[in-house]
């Protein structure tokens, strides 16, 4: 077996936090990720951050509500859940 993990960065527009968790759980689901744990972190007097550990790596989120964006990043060692998870994102976020 070889060692390999594929990464994806994107910002989107979304910086609600309620909105992005409940996002992003469903879709982890629908691509069927799995979540081993999950963390969160609310910054005062904005920002969010949150981290996905997945049983196939991670998923991470920070929010720029100051600047109306969120990074995301996707890492993952399974090629197929990764693929559906960014085209599920470029869908819903109209990211090339």
């Amino acid at each position: 077996m070889k060692a390999e993990i594929y990464n994806h960065r994107v910002w989107i527009s979304e910086t609600d936090p309620k909105m992005i968790k409940k996002y992003f759980d469903n879709l982890l689901y629908i691509c069927d990720f799995d979540v081993l744990d999950f963390i969160d972190y609310r910054f005062v007097p904005m920002g969010y951050t949150a981290v996905w550990l997945l049983g196939e790596s991670h998923f991470a989120i920070h929010t720029f509500p100051e600047h109306q964006k969120t990074y995301i990043e996707m890492s993952s060692c399974n090629i197929e859940k990764h693929n559906k998870f960014i085209d599920l994102v470029n869908t819903d976020y109209g990211q090339k």
